[in-house]
């Protein structure tokens, strides 16, 4: 585990234990332990905070004469216990009176983030002293892994090509003394990775592959791998322009990978780990690539393209191939892959597959617990049929309307080998403002991944 430094908590909203900055203190009260709370005050007091029709919902905010905050809360373990404060305070350094869960803290942490690469802050976030009984040093990178997926998201295209992609990719490698292998353009051709090369061929800056280790060889395998489509057309089957305003996110979920992949070495996990990042823009061309083509894949499968939309299997099904061909101990994807699974579970949920029921279940049910929402999709394969193609090996897209996110699981499925795997088809995009999640890019099921692996193969408090 790397040591945090004082530059660590640079844009984290947070500041180590041991500050000596005067703090303003803070008490989070929950609706249940009110009264008990009101009946410890002095009569002055409770007048002073009955004026401010103080009741401890969740999201109010009080304040006693003696210049005290009163939080209230729902009493329940949440990003939203904490995570509306850093920018509803006024700015300063304040202190909480009691211990906080490692949740509501990471909430504090996460709220404090704004984009503000194009535009500069109007104000800087309320900081908070963490608690001598917090762990800092998970709070600190979570939060920093979080904000770095977040910043790439929220980068449009014009500043996050494939090869902008590849720099981030590379600067990752360069913090933590990993190994990258970088493959580009034709080159992919050559290494059998056929699928990547159609999709990006026809863009000005060429399709690669960004091919990350770490950790020592002899831990196990654990193989992480994110689509990274820095800009979606659709390609021939262009999308209208409702549908293509935020296609800058449609490499939300290489930019979730490289986050995770961040939390992953930040902590030390015990792991050797690789992190595959398959990236190109789908654009429009005289090469671009054509409904009714069939691709060779790096499996050996072919494809037939039934739509050139639905491209980001075609980067992932190469990538997938790769990662599975060394068998590790975990596969895990993530990709803004179908609009089905929103329209399954909505923004807010990242929709899971695994080939390992079990292990499905135990990420739902991490995620609650970090405050991450996932849930487990049928990996049904009777509806295996939908992908088949009368002149290949199957079709990139389902002519049914039905199923879709179901489908392009299944699709993927199809260049797993006898390997656990899990993937997630998520938004990584905040469609509205929450506490801990402000309206932008979003690291979906980062946090429930991550806990997952420092359960099972580090060590961890929790």
């Amino acid at each position: 585990m790397q040591e945090l430094n004082a530059d660590a908590y640079t844009s984290t909203g947070l500041l180590p234990s041991d500050s000596t900055d005067t703090a303003i203190l803070l008490q989070v009260i929950s609706s249940e332990s009110l009264n008990d709370f009101v009946d410890g005050l002095n009569a002055s007091d409770q007048q002073w905070l009955q004026r401010q029709s103080f009741t401890g919902k969740a999201g109010q905010v009080a304040w006693l004469e003696n210049g005290q905050g009163v939080i209230g809360s729902t009493g329940a373990d949440s990003l939203s216990t904490l995570g509306h404060l850093p920018y509803l305070l006024p700015e300063g350094v304040y202190r909480l009176t009691d211990d906080a869960s490692f949740i509501a803290l990471l909430g504090w942490g996460l709220g404090s983030y704004r984009f503000d690469r194009y535009k500069q802050a109007d104000r800087q976030p309320a900081q908070l002293i963490l608690p001598d009984s917090a762990d800092a040093a998970e709070l600190v990178n979570t939060v920093a892994a979080s904000n770095l997926a977040r910043d790439l998201i929220n980068t449009p295209a014009q500043d996050m090509a494939p090869s902008h992609l590849q720099a981030e990719v590379e600067a990752l490698a360069e913090t933590f003394d990993a190994k990258i292998n970088t493959t580009v353009g034709d080159a992919l051709l050559d290494l059998e990775c056929g699928a990547i090369h159609a999709v990006g061929r026809a863009a000005a800056d060429a399709p690669r592959l960004m091919d990350l280790t770490w950790g020592n060889p002899d831990h196990p395998k654990i193989t992480i791998v994110g689509k990274g489509v820095t800009f979606d057309s659709g390609g021939l089957n262009m999308k209208p322009s409702g549908g293509m305003r935020w296609m800058k996110k449609d490499m939300g979920g290489a930019a979730i990978a490289m986050g995770l992949g961040y939390l992953v070495m930040s902590q030390g996990l015990p792991i050797r780990l690789r992190l595959l990042i398959p990236a190109a823009e789908n654009a429009v061309a005289g090469n671009a690539f054509r409904p009714g083509d069939v691709l060779h894949t790096h499996k050996g499968l072919t494809v037939e393209i039934d739509n050139t939309d639905a491209e980001g299997r075609l980067l992932l099904c190469d990538a997938l191939s790769m990662a599975s061909s060394e068998k590790p101990e975990l596969i895990v994807d993530y990709a803004t892959l179908t609009g089905a699974a929103r329209g399954a579970v909505g923004a807010e949920i990242g929709a899971l597959f695994s080939n390992d029921d079990a292990l499905g279940q135990e990420l739902m049910r991490l995620g609650r617990a970090e405050d991450d929402a996932v849930w487990p999709m049928p990996l049904h394969d009777a509806y295996d049929y939908m992908i088949k193609s009368h002149i290949a090996d199957l079709v990139n897209s389902a002519a049914s309307p039905y199923a879709g996110a179901v489908t392009a699981a299944l699709f993927l499925k199809r260049f797993i080998d006898d390997v656990p795997w899990v993937h997630f088809d998520v938004m990584a995009f905040n469609i509205r403002k929450r506490p801990g999640r402000p309206e932008g890019g979003e690291a979906m099921a980062l946090r429930s991944v991550y806990r997952y692996l420092a359960q099972r193969f580090g060590t961890t408090d929790e």
